[in-house]
């Protein structure tokens, strides 16, 4: 069974991160939590990109505001897919220093970014790379993407009455 690592920079980050954890368990794919501060706990963050592979993990999303250094340097040390959220936090400059961060990487560390606090769709994305070879999980995908659809239809059948 695939396996997503949810990491954060800190736990004020948690509130944004909660939907990617919400979305992942709907689709029933299994989640590691964790803090890993690029900035403070830098150990930590090397050991944890560097064995993530070795312990199941098939996507890493990380979420880290202000300067947000952590999805990228996730990406630099692993093999694994990584999605960054950038979040707009106390200390960011209305979350664009972030959103920079994590969208502008060199060539050869790719980060796939997500709208600012869209751990949503982060969530989403990493259930979709795991649906690309697991195809329960696919089918799961398309599930809820009927569900959007249908919600949209009857949305719109309700303007008309």
């Amino acid at each position: 069974m695939s396996k997503v690592a949810i990491i954060m920079g800190s736990i004020s980050d948690m509130p944004v991160m909660q939907d990617a954890i919400d979305i992942l368990k709907q689709f029933n794919i299994e989640v590691e939590v964790d803090i890993v501060s690029a900035h403070r706990t830098p150990e930590k963050l090397f050991d944890f990109s560097k064995n993530a592979h070795t312990r199941g993990i098939s996507v890493i999303i990380a979420g880290a505001g202000g300067a947000a250094h952590l999805p990228g340097m996730v990406a630099s040390m692993s093999p694994l897919p990584v999605i960054g959220v950038p979040v707009k936090s106390s200390n960011s400059i209305d979350g664009w220093d972030s959103v920079l961060s994590i969208l502008q990487m060199p060539g050869g560390v790719p980060v796939a970014t997500v709208a600012l606090n869209g751990a949503k769709n982060a969530g989403i994305l990493a259930a979709q790379i795991i649906g690309s070879h697991d195809k329960k999980v696919l089918e799961t995908i398309i599930s809820y993407k009927e569900e959007l659809k249908a919600a949209v239809n009857k949305a719109a059948e309700g303007l008309n009455k």
